[in-house]
């Protein structure tokens, strides 16, 4: 293996303390409710922060399957932005310093990006890693999101993991950072955000909450969050007018519900995220059903003026 320290540059003149927490959230193959990205834009937005290391997105990034934006300003282009993955210093609302690993997952070289990840944790003797990512699946918008928590925290698992399941699933490159780390008895966790299947293509504020809620549990960091809360009262106000206005989407989140709460009551019954054949729905089914969504709240804005819309895609 060529030097992973090749696919990333350190700045020279930032001096970061040992012994921080890392907080990780890569944008890729999924991203239900735009929770991760979201947590980034929110944190880098909100608190202050300076970069640590820049990744090379010319070794990471496939250009093609993802592309960067350019701006058209009538007769010339007039901006380009680039896709980014960097390590930042972050400091939380109490000024508690952090490292935040944030921007694209890596769609080439995991093997060698790990090992980047890892020299880095070695570098700053981190103290902890806690990554988040979200999925789709068929849960209620009215109840809370759940959470699925891997990795060695058991306090973590036991305390907040209401789902889980023995299966195979698509992974990410955070995905095998994490195996790497339970190799080595590394303090690691992951949150896997339980996201409502009919938001999943929503920029869903409540999908931001949980995961900051689930790194301060695992970390004890303080996020400011009042902006994130209102605006997700005004999401989930105008989510709720929609689906009063449409029987179909009423009945689908009431059942949503009972299974949900059946679930809660007994965690020893069949989960709420499973069919009634206790299977995991498939992507395809999940698809198909967001598809059904998204047919009737069309339909229902064709039976509204636009002032009345509610908007689910902000």
């Amino acid at each position: 293996m060529r030097d992973p320290g090749e696919l990333y540059e350190l700045n020279p003149a930032l001096a970061v303390p040992e012994g921080l927490p890392l907080i990780a959230g890569l944008t890729g193959f999924a991203d239900a409710g735009s929770g991760v990205s979201q947590l980034g834009t929110y944190l880098l937005g909100t608190l202050d922060s300076e970069v640590v290391a820049t990744f090379d997105a010319d070794i990471l990034l496939d250009y093609r399957a993802r592309r960067p934006i350019i701006y058209f300003d009538q007769d010339h282009l007039a901006d380009y932005q680039p896709s980014t993955l960097k390590l930042h210093l972050v400091y939380d609302e109490l000024r508690q310093p952090f490292l935040l690993l944030s921007g694209f997952e890596p769609d080439f070289r995991w093997e060698a990006f790990t090992e980047a990840v890892l020299g880095l944790i070695e570098r700053f003797s981190v103290k902890s890693v806690t990554w988040v990512h979200s999925i789709p699946m068929p849960v209620p918008h009215t109840r809370p999101i759940g959470v699925t928590v891997s990795g060695n925290r058991r306090d973590l698992i036991e305390a907040m993991s209401i789902w889980k399941p023995q299966t195979q699933v698509p992974g990410n490159a955070l995905h095998l950072l994490e195996y790497r780390l339970q190799q080595l008895s590394y303090p690691i966790a992951g949150f896997v955000l339980l996201i409502p299947h009919y938001l999943a293509d929503t920029e869903y504020p409540a999908a931001a909450i949980a995961g900051l809620e689930s790194i301060s549990a695992a970390t004890g960091l303080i996020f400011p969050t009042d902006r994130l809360r209102e605006e997700d009262r005004e999401f989930v106000a105008n989510i709720d007018e929609q689906v009063a206005g449409n029987a179909e989407l009423g009945k689908l989140v009431g059942t949503l519900e009972e299974r949900h709460d059946t679930y809660m009551e007994d965690t020893q019954l069949r989960s709420p995220l499973t069919d009634r054949d206790g299977e995991l729905p498939s992507a395809d089914e999940i698809a198909a059903e967001l598809e059904n969504f998204l047919a009737f709240r069309r339909h229902g804005d064709d039976r509204r003026g636009d002032d009345e819309n509610p908007r689910t895609d902000r």
